[in-house]
């Protein structure tokens, strides 16, 4: 009997202790069947651009959002949240668009976007939305941490796409950053499923369209040169291209643009060379571009140096000018020089008989930048297709402050769109865009250009999709992280020009590790750039963008070299 007892007793304790679990874990249960009803059927899929945000701009994209609505029929809100650094002053509003739907050939591509929402190339449409392409569905002004955009859009069966929108104030900083996440969105009532497709915690950068498609009549702005001047004015350099984004020959300038406050204000554009209707040919038969610019930091006295092409029938300078000296039969190496930093211009200077070799079919600059060596020379990359039409790289110089120059050797052959670093004192590196593509090629010389060596980091450490690329040198009594650093910027792929990045080298170019690197444009552009430094903590870059045909950015040297 009291076995009995002490038998039912333990079966009362056992039912006890049961119904106490299950009510301690009856509302877990009743939370998942809540979830389960709340949470919507379909995924949003975001991916986070990394691309610049142009402060001029009424309109940037800051995510891309592609909804495949299965069972979804409204877009109720999105929650975005910004990152606690972010200085919420800077922003002046943040949209929710509306992109239509995707064509049913594209299902399979994943696509983000139908079309390009903001134009880069389109004259007068590269500030803003495109109207035609997306309707706004909201709209905030100065943002708080976190804030509700909502849609209220009727989805249609398959791919919907979404856009967000930012928008900065005029007088925001260089430097500044944004750090944004979606925190949240709402279909039919119920939370959406959320996949970021994209890296987290991306650092968005500021930037500056210095040229845009459109500006001063001009259809294009192509080959970007940047320098420092002594009194620490930027001024960058570039082809006007007027009618189409094609190379010489066309009607091409140099053009120029000057800023003194450190890359926030650029001056009204000058045009350092320009020849018009010249020799009784049309203007477009009279082109001159591809410049490179240079710095006597001696005497601040500035050059730039390009091709002047005369006639050739409005064909493609590199195959229409040919041996010989004169005009009439090859493109003529031109100067102009500066001695008011970069205020006003010289005529024209033809150093062609100085330095071309009547066999060549075509002798050219850089294009890009020069330098000033320690001892006073000043040195600019060159390019030049030989007798058999062969391209090479090499350099010119010029030992008495520009009033001559000479050319020595070639450093390596097909090569073609160099750039010049002095890495010790006389030596010289270049940095060669290769011809058969995959990496650059790497030479230097001790004694300018009457020999080269190969260097060990040539057609290995610098991948490339045969591009222009910038290489500079930044002693350490120059920046704030008192190192020898080389600076090089280029497409940071092997096809395409996309993924615009800036990488350093600590050990003159041997290694560039992936932690001393800064992507900056992912997106497709025409992919030139030009680096300088602006100061102890920052540098500048000068490059063709997917959002402007000339981007400047101020980056710390900090945020490459980690």
């Amino acid at each position: 009997m009291k076995n009995s007892i002490f038998v039912l007793n333990n079966v009362n304790i056992i039912l006890v202790n049961t119904m106490k679990k299950t009510l301690f874990l009856l509302p877990f249960f009743c939370l998942l069947c809540a979830v389960s009803t709340l949470c919507a059927a379909d995924t949003l899929f975001i991916k986070e651009t990394r691309i610049p945000i142009l402060i001029e701009r009424q309109d940037n994209v800051l995510f891309y959002l592609r909804l495949d609505a299965k069972d979804s029929k409204v877009l109720d809100k999105v929650v975005l949240k910004f990152d606690e650094e972010t200085v919420l002053s800077d922003i002046q509003s943040v949209k929710l668009y509306y992109g239509g739907t995707e064509a049913l050939q594209d299902v399979g591509k994943k696509r983000f976007a139908p079309v390009e929402y903001i134009s880069s190339h389109a004259p007068g449409k590269t500030l803003a939305a495109n109207p035609f392409y997306s309707i706004k569905k909201a709209e905030v002004n100065n943002p708080k941490n976190e804030i509700v955009l909502k849609g209220e859009q009727k989805l249609f069966p398959g791919i919907n796409y979404f856009w967000i929108s930012l928008q900065m104030k005029p007088g925001t900083s260089l430097t500044a950053k944004v750090k944004a996440k979606i925190a949240s969105a709402t279909l039919d009532g119920k939370n959406a499923l959320l996949n970021l497709v994209s890296p987290e915690n991306i650092e968005h950068y500021m930037g500056v369209g210095v040229r845009h498609a459109g500006d001063d009549h001009s259809a294009a702005f192509r080959i970007p040169g940047l320098v420092t001047t002594n009194k620490g004015t930027l001024l960058g350099v570039y082809d006007v291209r007027y009618n189409s984004s094609v190379d010489l020959q066309e009607h091409v300038d140099v053009g120029l643009s000057r800023s003194t406050d450190g890359g926030k204000t650029w001056e009204k554009m000058r045009l350092p060379l320009a020849f018009g209707e010249h020799g009784g040919l049309p203007a477009a038969q009279n082109g001159v571009g591809d410049p490179s610019i240079l710095v006597d930091t001696k005497t601040n006295t500035i050059w730039i140096v390009a091709a002047w092409t005369h006639g050739m029938g409005n064909q493609r300078a590199w195959w229409s000018s040919h041996p010989g000296m004169d005009m009439n039969h090859t493109a003529q190496l031109v100067m102009t020089k500066s001695t008011d930093d970069g205020k006003t211009w010289s005529a024209p200077i033809n150093i062609t008989e100085q330095v071309k070799d009547p066999s060549w079919y075509f002798l050219l600059q850089g294009p890009g930048r020069g330098i000033t060596m320690q001892d006073g020379t000043l040195v600019f990359p060159i390019q030049f297709i030989d007798s058999t039409r062969v391209p090479n790289a090499g350099i010119m110089y010029s030992k008495d402050r520009g009033e001559t120059w000479k050319i020595h050797n070639y450093a390596r052959t097909n090569t073609t769109e160099a750039q010049v670093a002095e890495v010790e004192p006389g030596v010289l590196m270049l940095n060669m865009r290769d011809n058969r593509g995959g990496s650059r090629a790497v030479s230097t010389t001790k004694d300018f250009g009457k020999t080269w060596t190969e260097h060990p980091s040539s057609r290995k450490a610098l991948q490339e999709p045969v591009c222009m690329a910038s290489l500079i040198s930044v002693k350490a009594k120059d920046n704030a992280l008192n190192k020898d650093i080389l600076l090089f910027s280029n497409p940071n792929t092997v096809k395409g020009r996309h993924h615009i990045t800036i990488k350093a080298s600590l050990d003159g170019g041997i290694t560039w590790l992936p932690e001393h690197q800064l992507l900056i444009d992912e997106a497709e552009g025409w992919g030139y750039s030009c680096l300088t430094l602006i100061d102890k903590e920052t540098i500048g870059i000068l490059y063709e963008s997917s959002v402007a045909h000339m981007t400047f950015q101020r980056i710390k040297i900090e945020d490459i070299i980690k």
